[in-house]
Parts: C-alpha cells; structure tokens; sequence
C-alpha cells in the first residue's frame, strides 16, 4: 500500500490524477457534503461545507476554514475532498474555500477573499451546527500563507468586520512565511517581482495578538524552506509568548504532507491527528 500510495502521489505532481485517487478513496459516508456555495458576489468566491456525521458536542462542533496550496496559480476546492472528508470524520466542520488566482489576479486579492471566505466561516458557523467560538483558520503551502495572513495580520479580517482574536487559533502547514525576492518564477509576478509590496509576509506581523499557533512542515521540504518559514516564525510567535505547536515530519514531502491527509498516506505523517489534536485541545477564542 505504502508503494501504491507514493506512485499515486507522483502522478499528482505531473497532473491530477493523484489528487483523484486520493479523493476517491476517502471514505465515504464520513461527511455530509454541501457544495458550491457562495461566500461573496464573484464568481471564485465559492466553497464547499463537509459536515461530520456523528453528533456534535452541545455548543457545536469546531470550524475550520481551509485554503489549498498552487502558489498562487493553480488549484480547487474540489481537489481537497480528502481534507475536507479526513476533518469530518474527525468531528471537525470544515469549509474549503476557491479563491482568485493569478493571473485574473495579484496580491493582495486572493488575500481579500480569504478573509471573505474566513468572514462567512465566522458568521456561518452556528447556523451550520459549528460552535461560532472555535473556527480555525487553515492552509498549505500558499494556502498556508492565506491563513497566516489573516491570523497576523488584522487588515484583512478588519476589512469584513472581524478580527484575528475572534479565531481559536490558526494551521499553518508548509506555508511560505518569509520568502522576499523569491527564485519561483511563478510566484515572482503574484507579488510584483523585483518591486515586492510592502508589509506582504506573514514574517512581519508576528506579535503577542496572534491567535494560537500551529506550524507543521516536512523536514526536508525543497519547495518552502522550513528554516527561513516555518522554523523562524515559530521562534518569534513563542518569543512573543504566543501558544505555538511546532510538528515537524521526517517521512513528509511539500506535497506529501497534504496528502497525508487520505488515509492511505497516513503512515507518511500523523498531520491529521496533530492538526485534530490542536484543534481539540485549545480553549475558545475570547471575543
């Protein structure tokens, strides 16, 4: 199985077929899946809602708004099935949100979705069966940085009427957080290569505010550094004294990481019970 699951994940890296496999062997039943709905006027601001299928606790279960990797140029919600499914069957309601990508847009749009996406997570959440006081924010690789974004940074969620201190806390996996100039030449004209905008990484906002914190990423991950991202904000959010769960895994790819989430790439890391064990442990968030 270990094998078949890694020649899947392959296929995934040279197209889609992965993706699907991993999809389509998700388990069903684990969700009660509500698809394409509409969290602003545009046509890419949709999202699809897994709700779990066992009984919530009595304030609702917790939320979590997740925002799928692609550096910015690729990607959608429905590739992310397995994550929405592995969540849900893990008592945790999750919300897979579609945003705006390059080159219909730049930063910060897809920024201005997110928190627009993340907004509707927040205001949603009781009507849904979620509890309204325990939404996370999550994301990988570029969705990573999204999420960091609207933990971090409060213009974004200001911008809808909410606050990062209205999150119980936020995932960061892989997420690029410290990544100026960058050698990606499909990640140089989202931000404006060689002129990169001011006050754009995550890096930059890391401050006693933040919501608790947890940064996953593989060890030896070649696509995002985890020294200059995930290792060095793990260092200023504690020095900030802010909770922060580090996870760092030996077995896990960039790609792989995710994909860990589909039970038959579960041996390659406990991501999901790490990420379920974070959201179970925290306390509500304090309005």
């Amino acid at each position: 199985m270990h094998a078949a699951a890694l020649a899947a994940l392959g296929l995934c890296i040279g197209g889609c077929s992965a993706v699907g496999t991993l999809n389509a062997l998700s388990a069903d039943g684990s969700a009660i899946v509500q698809a394409d709905v509409a969290y602003g006027a545009l046509p890419a601001q949709r999202l699809d809602i897994y709700r779990p299928t066992t009984p919530a606790l009595h304030a609702g279960w917790p939320v979590v708004v997740f925002f799928y990797g692609g550096s910015w140029n690729s990607g959608a919600r429905a590739d992310y099935r397995f994550v929405g499914k592995a969540l849900a069957a893990r008592g945790v309601l999750t919300l897979i949100a579609e945003y705006r990508l390059y080159p219909a847009v730049r930063y910060p749009d897809f920024l201005r979705d997110s928190a627009e996406a993340l907004a509707y997570g927040l205001e949603k959440a009781a009507s849904l069966g979620g509890d309204p006081n325990r939404v996370f924010v999550m994301g990988h690789s570029a969705g990573g940085y999204n999420a960091a974004m609207l933990a971090l940074d409060p213009r974004w969620l200001r911008a809808t009427g909410h606050s990062p201190a209205e999150l119980a806390g936020w995932i960061g996996l892989a997420g690029p957080y410290d990544f100026f100039p960058t050698d990606n030449p499909e990640v140089q004209p989202v931000f404006f290569h060689p002129n990169y905008p001011k006050q754009a990484q995550p890096i930059e906002f890391a401050s006693s505010n933040a919501p608790r914190s947890f940064l996953g990423t593989a060890t030896d991950d070649r696509l995002v550094s985890p020294r200059r991202s995930t290792l060095q904000l793990t260092g200023k959010l504690e020095a900030a004294g802010v909770p922060t769960t580090l996870k760092l895994y030996e077995r896990a790819s960039h790609t792989s990481l995710i994909g860990a989430f589909a039970w038959p790439l579960h041996w390659v890391a406990p991501v999901v019970d790490d990420v379920v064990d974070f959201i179970d442990a925290g306390p509500a968030a304090s309005r």
